[in-house]
């Protein structure tokens, strides 16, 4: 019998035990960095022709350690597959020639390896349930036992571990990985710090599409835009209804999602029936709300006023302070996707009420020198066709009067989250 050396990886302390059992004279070897280097200690240390190097992550209960090569192979390393993986984690290697070749910087760079598909199958590896779609943190705080572990869910699939250990996704919103243990000394904020990713294309798994969450608010056409979005999305959609304030609003549209993120349309917005309702966000990068583009028919812009937003569920439910725009006082990314066109000037009020809380803010922006948000407060003021134009542009024109009388001064900007003082504001003036 050929010396045998049983690279531990960790994890699977049950299966040395029990190879060490079967084979008393075989050397547990502690696994470092990758296969060459933890090979070459291996061979430095056999005694016979040819040394057996194996792995505690296979299985070995059907495998033939009698296997001995024929004449014309004995000089190659024979490298059996792991599963479906090639760059397998079982060897019988010659110890004369290896030493001959150790200088290689690859274990790849061999003269001649043989491939023997007929392979070892890989025994699991754990998989680390997230409770939460912050995927970062909890591979940030995982104990990691062993080489990889499954996120979320097991897949068939091997990677190769015979130099940098990859992060492999396998979905479009990458819930569902195999993360290697090193990620751990790269993560700051996100998976994106890890330099090694591949997203499985031509293997991704389904996700779980998002939940739909209308929020209306006596708005003269919501029941014709909701019906719409229904047909348009072929779902069932929840409904929150007449909620005083925006943020209580979307609280409400977090208490009724069942899924991480939820898509929030509102009932002024015509959703174009070619969205696509597939879409996922990326659970690699920090969890954040996702803002879409909307069509405003009166003014021409087009950016996420209106438009339809991802809520990441459990950001908008720890949110406590907010500033005048509640989406975007938590960490949040643009989708320049149009969702569709935003009807907002189909009566006086609410034409002069959407006009006058956008420009609120947009006022508010403008001042820190933003140029992007003074070229939209510029298009509020000076542009408005179309049914209600007029109202559109006073709305706009007494929201920077207001927002001047007052200095700015936060907590009367604020009192535009609350529908009935915009009413009240609004009948005192008309």
């Amino acid at each position: 019998m050929y010396d045998i050396f049983i690279m531990d990886m960790g994890g699977h302390d049950d299966n040395v035990k029990s190879l060490v059992q079967r084979f008393p004279h075989a050397k547990v070897v502690r696994y470092y960095d990758n296969h060459l280097d933890t090979v070459k200690r291996c061979i430095s240390r056999c005694r016979t022709p040819y040394a057996w190097v194996i792995s505690s992550c296979c299985d070995y209960n059907n495998f033939d350690f009698d296997y001995r090569p024929i004449h014309h192979q004995a000089y190659q390393i024979h490298c059996w597959a792991s599963g479906n993986q090639q760059f397998g984690d079982t060897f019988l290697i010659p110890k004369d020639e290896f030493l001959k070749q150790q200088n290689i910087e690859l274990l790849e760079w061999y003269k001649d390896i043989n491939w023997h598909q007929d392979g070892v199958p890989r025994l699991a590896w754990p998989v680390l349930e997230c409770e939460t779609e912050d995927i970062t943190q909890h591979l940030k705080d995982c104990e990691f036992n062993s080489s990889y572990v499954w996120v979320n869910q097991c897949t068939d699939y091997d990677p190769s571990l015979w130099k940098d250990r990859c992060f492999y996704s396998f979905n479009k919103s990458g819930d569902v990985s195999l993360a290697p243990r090193e990620i751990q000394t790269h993560l700051s904020t996100q998976i994106y710090d890890y330099p090694y990713i591949i997203k499985q294309k031509e293997a991704f798994l389904p996700s779980k599409t998002l939940d739909i969450i209308y929020i209306s608010n006596g708005e003269i056409e919501s029941d014709r835009w909701y019906d719409h979005a229904v047909s348009t999305s072929g779902k069932t959609i929840k409904r929150v209804q007449n909620v005083n304030g925006r943020d209580l609003a979307i609280k409400q549209a977090a208490y009724l999602s069942t899924t991480p993120w939820f898509f929030t349309v509102w009932a002024k917005l015509e959703v174009d029936t070619d969205f696509d309702w597939q879409w996922q966000p990326d659970c690699l990068q920090q969890p954040k709300h996702y803002i879409f583009h909307a069509r405003n028919p009166v003014n021409g812009l087009q950016y996420g006023h209106m438009a339809m937003v991802a809520y990441n569920r459990e950001l908008v439910l720890e949110t406590r302070k907010w500033g005048l725009d509640f989406t975007m006082s938590k960490l949040h990314g643009v989708v320049p996707i149009v969702s569709g066109t935003a009807h907002y000037n189909r009566d006086p009020l609410m034409t002069w009420r959407t006009a006058f809380r956008e420009v609120i803010k947009l006022k508010q922006d403008s001042e820190t020198g933003n140029v992007e948000s003074l070229h939209r407060l510029q298009t509020w003021l000076t542009k408005a066709v179309g049914e209600n134009a007029e109202w559109s542009l006073r709305g706009a024109k007494d929201a920077v009067e207001y927002y001047e009388s007052v200095n700015g001064i936060f907590n009367k900007l604020m009192l535009s989250f609350d529908w009935d003082w915009l009413k009240s504001y609004y009948d005192k003036r008309y």
